[in-house]
């Protein structure tokens, strides 16, 4: 109501436009108060009337005619109507000159012959040159470095595992055993051929070349064969070998896609070694970021499993085309991963940088006000001994997180109003209440 505009006023927020309108609204109101107030009265009369209430043997003569009566009766009815509508037009009108009166600040001021000036608490932000920077936003998706499926080489029962599922593992560290029995018998059979070959190549050697006895295909003959066996030999040493599953990379020991007693052949997934302590996080970038997306750009992540954490990574693939399908073309950002606190398959927010800015002006958004003829802010200037609030055209240059650039209007030193600048217009007088940050 009226209290509260004219409260607001004593504060600065408020004109003596803003007070004379509160005015008026209260003046209305009880101008509404009064018309029903004689909305009641003649309400009432009429209702005297239909029912007579007026004794009329008490008011008239009784050799009075019925006509006199009745002549009577509506001259008090209209006597009565006459003074209390008399009642009600003299508040009306007191209404209206309280209402034409001035009143509060406006009143005084009128009083002592002072002219009112508008203020407006404000809050302002010293203009200042700062480095920008714009990032392209994604959503990415985590992933380990190394996810590796282990197969098995040979055939075999699987006889035994050497670590359990959620253990780290080195490279190298053997996982998994299938038995090798048949194997290793056909090793030391293959070893003692070979072993024969040999003594064989070496007796033939010597008769034929110290002593000249013999012939050469039985030298040459005896030379190959000590070779192929040495060959298999060296075959089913490899294959003995592969019986065990070794890990290619470290990490941990994640998944077993196979049991101890379960009949596996070349090719049978066996366990699953993820590598975490290094991740990637894979994601895709509109085409039109092309030219500023670079291998060995920073990139920053954020995730909500760590909602106050803010990790960077270095951008280690950018991909050489476009899908077709949503018009990206794919990204991956290498980054450590301490404490194996991520996972793969998680979301993740990720920020490109897609334009870094040097020595720019930089304002909060909300301070620029859209015009007809573009945008604008108001800077308080000081002006014949107070503060002042002034329109200043900008050109806004690009925009990221609620701030933009400002390219030209402002320079270095202006107070930039960022609080209250919807309540003043040009050549307003402002009051700086604090200093924004």
């Amino acid at each position: 109501g009226f209290e509260i505009v004219n409260a607001q006023y004593l504060a600065g927020i408020s004109s003596n436009l803003d007070v004379t309108e509160g005015e008026v609204l209260l003046r209305e109101s009880e101008f509404n108060y009064a018309q029903a107030i004689y909305d009641y009265l003649l309400a009432q009369a009429v209702l005297d009337e239909a029912v007579g209430v007026v004794p009329l043997v008490d008011v008239l003569p009784p050799t009075a005619s019925a006509t006199s009566v009745s002549e009577e009766q509506n001259n008090m009815i209209d006597k009565r109507l006459i003074s209390d509508l008399t009642l009600v037009i003299s508040l009306i009108a007191s209404l209206v000159v309280a209402a034409c009166s001035p009143s509060g600040q406006a009143s005084e001021a009128a009083e002592a012959g002072e002219e009112f000036v508008k203020t407006v608490n404000v809050e302002v932000n010293s203009v200042a040159p700062t480095d920008f920077t714009i990032y392209i936003r994604l959503t990415g998706e985590v992933e380990a470095l190394n996810d590796v499926t282990m197969s098995a080489e040979e055939t075999g029962v699987i006889e035994r595992f050497f670590v359990e599922k959620g253990e780290f593992v080195r490279k190298g560290q053997a996982i998994a055993k299938i038995r090798d029995r048949v194997l290793r018998a056909q090793v030391d059979e293959a070893a003692a051929a070979s072993q024969l070959a040999a003594e064989r190549f070496e007796r033939q050697r010597q008769l034929w070349e110290d002593e000249g006895i013999g012939s050469e295909i039985a030298y040459l003959e005896a030379k190959f064969q000590a070779e192929l066996q040495v060959a298999r030999l060296q075959t089913l040493e490899a294959r003995l070998e592969r019986t065990t599953l070794r890990s290619p990379v470290a990490g941990v020991f994640d998944e077993r896609h196979a049991d101890v007693g379960e009949m596996v052949a070349p090719g049978t997934p066996v366990a699953r070694v993820v590598e975490i302590d290094r991740i990637k996080v894979t994601g895709g970038v509109a085409e039109r970021y092309a030219a500023a997306v670079q291998p060995g750009d920073s990139a920053r992540i954020s995730l909500d499993v760590l909602r106050d954490q803010e990790l960077v990574g270095v951008i280690g693939f950018v991909g050489a085309s476009v899908d077709e399908r949503n018009r990206t073309f794919p990204v991956e950002i290498l980054m450590e991963n301490p404490g194996r606190v991520l996972k793969p398959h998680m979301v993740a927010n990720v920020e490109v940088a897609s334009a870094r800015l040097q020595d720019v002006i930089v304002v909060p958004q909300s301070s620029i006000l859209r015009t007809e003829d573009g945008y604008q802010v108001f800077v308080a200037v000081q002006q014949d001994g107070g503060l002042y609030a002034e329109a200043r055209p900008v050109r806004v240059g690009p925009l990221y997180a609620n701030q933009a650039v400002i390219e030209d209007g402002l320079v270095e030193g202006d107070q930039l109003i960022v609080v209250g600048m919807q309540l003043v217009e040009a050549g307003d007088r402002v009051r700086i209440v604090n200093t924004a940050e």
